[in-house]
């Protein structure tokens, strides 16, 4: 277990569960390095095979364990995935959004692994690697789990997911804390983008067209919506039906400001939050390309806050 420079009693805790049973090794990190930092030195402490990579705030279901392992026997298998389930579901903010974003994350992720074992990353609270198949993030890296697993892909081994390997995690509600999220991610997926480009057209069947379809399509969303919008402005000024266009584009971009009216006077709009999550996760899209193309030194984030009681 690591604590990257944690300032709550998690390292009392930690010497506490050692003095208990020796099967529990903390290691105290006392100047914060990041993640993947931690990630990468504790792979290199470990003494099994097989890794199991899991955030604090994430509990395990009883055979989660169990499932997580079962599929090593494979020696083509390098990583296995879990199945992220979501508590802490608000009627106001935007866990209920959140969790049928990951839900159909789940879902896509289970199909890739039947069809291809070509799964596009895991899910980073918890899943497990094979050592030998690790490949140590660089230090400037912010999405670690999708480099690990796009390392294994490109040397040919196989990334699954396991539905039965079952986690909960509160799930996000807080808008702002979620774009900042997105934001970090967005431009680790950029980084990881520049890194695993190539993938797109070689390697085995189906890890570029999983790689196509699942991510870069997705990471290019926002690019296109403005595209869309300013080819709309060029055609409005010679016809009237795409200036019609052209405001129902508008219109449909404004429905974030629109829903957050709506909330500040007590309506609450489900169908209007959906598209105001969809808007506001592809702006911070847009926003972690900016930085990425701004150059990223570190990988040392804030963590998000999430629903805990």
């Amino acid at each position: 277990m690591g604590s990257d420079a944690s300032t709550d009693r998690t390292n009392d805790i930690l010497k506490q569960f050692a003095k208990a049973s020796t099967a529990v090794q903390p290691f105290i990190f006392e100047e914060r390095q990041g993640k993947p930092c931690i990630i990468n030195q504790l792979a290199e402490k470990a003494r099994g095979e097989i890794l199991v990579i899991s955030d604090a705030n994430v509990i395990l279901e009883p055979d989660t364990l169990r499932e997580l392992i079962r599929y090593f026997k494979e020696e083509r298998i390098g990583l296995v995935d879990s199945r992220l389930m979501g508590t802490g579901i608000r009627k106001n903010g935007i866990s209920r959004q959140e969790r049928f974003y990951a839900s159909r994350e789940v879902s896509i992720k289970h199909h890739e692994s039947v069809l291809w074992e070509s799964m596009m990353g895991p899910f980073g609270g918890c899943y497990a690697v094979r050592k030998s198949c690790y490949n140590p993030v660089p230090d400037h890296f912010l999405v670690d789990d999708f480099y690990i697993n796009m390392s294994i892909l490109e040397r040919g081994g196989s990334c699954i997911s396991n539905i039965r390997a079952g986690v909960r995690e509160d799930v996000s509600n807080d808008p702002r804390e979620e774009f900042r999220r997105k934001s970090r991610i967005s431009a680790g997926n950029f980084q990881n983008l520049s890194r695993f480009g190539s993938l797109l057209f070689k390697g085995r069947r189906g890890v570029g067209f999983c790689f196509l379809s699942h991510k870069l399509i997705r990471w290019l969303v926002p690019f296109l919506v403005l595209a869309s919008l300013a080819l709309s402005a060029v055609l409005a000024l010679e016809s009237d039906f795409y200036l019609i266009l052209l405001l129902i584009h508008i219109l449909i971009l404004s429905i974030p400001v629109i829903e957050h009216i709506l909330r500040k006077i007590g309506i609450q709009s489900i169908p209007l939050r959906f598209i105001s999550h969809f808007i506001l996760m592809n702006l911070a899209l847009l926003a972690g390309f900016i930085r990425f193309s701004r150059g990223i030194k570190n990988n040392v984030w804030q963590p998000t806050s999430r629903n805990q009681d």
